[in-house]
């Protein structure tokens, strides 16, 4: 899915529920990065794969760590954003949790996209594509779209919530 928002969907819909337990804007920003590959391919007009090898599982993983490691240390200036923004609590949040949302949303980007490109190699340095079934775009497609829409929902009754809670705490005050 070069360039779509699609792979937001999954960034939002699982990782607001679960953003006592890892790192929101680092899952996010995982599920999307795997996408500069392709985004580089097409704009230099590049004699390389669009999906190449940051869209496969074994690069996909380090990718995902060093992506925890960075957001991991540029958390002290950014938390009070996030917080802000509401994409993570007052909870502290450990160096575990970024890693697992760097490594969970850049692997949940290839195994999204695999089933749908011809071109993916998802199990480098085996050549080929056991996931690829084209036939599954409009479930894939369907479900990123919901998962989406739950995230956006979801980001809102937290936007709901936190407005109700601060309009009590100043009646109380």
């Amino acid at each position: 899915m070069p360039f779509t928002p699609f792979h937001l969907g999954p960034g939002l819909g699982l990782g607001l529920p679960l953003r006592k337990y890892i790192h929101v804007p680092t899952f996010i920003l995982a599920n999307v990065i795997v996408d500069v590959e392709p985004f580089l391919v097409l704009l230099f007009g590049l004699r390389y794969p669009l999906h190449g090898y940051l869209h496969t599982f074994l690069l996909a993983f380090p990718i995902g760590l060093a992506l925890g490691c960075i957001t991991y240390l540029f958390e002290r200036f950014l938390k009070p954003f996030y917080k802000i923004i509401l994409l993570e609590t007052d909870v502290d949040l450990g160096f575990k949790s970024f890693i697992i949302a760097g490594v969970f949303g850049t692997e949940l980007h290839v195994l999204l996209d695999a089933p749908l490109y011809g071109d993916i190699e998802p199990l480098y340095p085996i050549i080929a594509n056991p996931l690829h079934n084209p036939s599954l775009a409009p479930e894939i497609y369907g479900l990123c779209v919901w998962m989406g829409v739950f995230g956006i929902v979801y980001y809102f009754m937290l936007m709901s919530i936190s407005i109700h809670g601060r309009l009590l705490a100043r009646r109380l005050a």
